[in-house]
């Protein structure tokens, strides 16, 4: 039995030799970029010094962790991070379907065409100039907005001193530069509803809001949750550029806009300290790994096709 399953793997390898051949770049970048620093992770268990290096730094245990935890910031820093991305991920999956219903509706290729590149052009924004951009628009004396909202009311607006405006325009910002992309896996989806589906509704009477709701959503459903899942699973880590390059690393948004991406990377840049880094990355990592899990668990026990395994 044994032989004639390594037969029938080889035969299948056999056949698909072009594809795998076509993935084998793929494959080595992640083997380079993504198992091989995996090492790295017994730095969180070390009194890291460079001078001696991974191997010759002396065991700690848990001290890193402790030292994490045990900080004024560390539990406000935990509590933006989830709350900020479980905005993100809400507001954009949201922005993300209803666009994509949208452009689901549009018949004319020319005006589908002209649609999506606009949504999707500010995907190839860096988040450095995204951070200028919006600087342009909120700076207190010269940003435009500022100025517009001065003249219309007599007050001036102070976003880079008052951390709460920042719970708008951070998930305004992801909206406004992921929701191309994001759309785009959900109307790839649509198109691949067959049109006699939709016919037929109409015929029996169904609005245009019924057929969404009774063809459409349901279709997209699989797909939502699935990236959804994906979605949770990385709430620990947050999107250093939005996070550090937009509001342009100001102190005084820190109440808001300090995540542990950025904190991270304060203490590894400005302190050096490298065993409370892989601490964390080690934290957001386990803490991902079993989100996936629970959550893929959680939607297979509502619809057996909804689970990622």
């Amino acid at each position: 039995m044994k032989a004639k399953a390594i037969r029938t793997k080889l035969k299948h390898i056999k056949e698909d030799r072009h594809l795998i051949f076509m993935s084998l770049p793929a494959i080595i970048k992640i083997f380079i970029f993504s198992y091989l620093p995996m090492f790295g992770i017994v730095i969180a268990f070390k009194d890291y010094v460079p001078i001696k290096g991974i191997l010759g730094s002396e065991w700690n245990g848990f001290t890193n962790f402790e030292f994490f935890f045990k900080s004024i910031n560390a539990w406000k820093i935990l509590r933006n991070t989830i709350g900020l991305n479980a905005i993100l991920i809400v507001t954009e999956l949201l922005a993300s379907v209803f666009f994509a219903l949208m452009l689901y509706e549009i018949t004319s290729k020319k005006a589908l065409k002209v649609y999506q590149s606009v949504m999707f052009f500010p995907y190839f924004f860096s988040w450095v100039l995204v951070g200028l951009m919006l600087t342009t628009l909120l700076n207190p004396s010269t940003g435009m907005l500022s100025v517009l909202i001065k003249q219309v009311t007599g007050h001036e607006v102070a976003f880079y001193s008052e951390p709460w405006y920042w719970l708008i325009i951070l998930p305004l910002v992801g909206i406004w530069k992921g929701t191309g992309f994001g759309s785009l896996i959900y109307y790839s989806a649509l198109m691949s509803i067959e049109r006699e589906q939709f016919e037929a509704a109409e015929i029996d009477g169904a609005s245009k809001l019924q057929s969404i709701r009774h063809i459409s959503l349901p279709f997209l459903m699989p797909m939502i949750v699935m990236l959804s899942i994906l979605s949770i699973g990385h709430i620990l880590n947050a999107d250093f550029g939005l996070f550090y390059f937009v509001p342009r690393n100001v102190s005084m948004l820190y109440p808001v806009t300090d995540v542990l991406d950025t904190y991270v990377f304060r203490a590894l840049t400005v302190h050096g300290d490298f065993g409370m880094s892989a601490a964390v990355g080690v934290f957001q990592s386990v803490v991902g790994f079993l989100l996936i899990i629970g959550t893929n668990q959680l939607a297979k026990r509502f619809n057996k096709e909804y689970g990622l395994f």
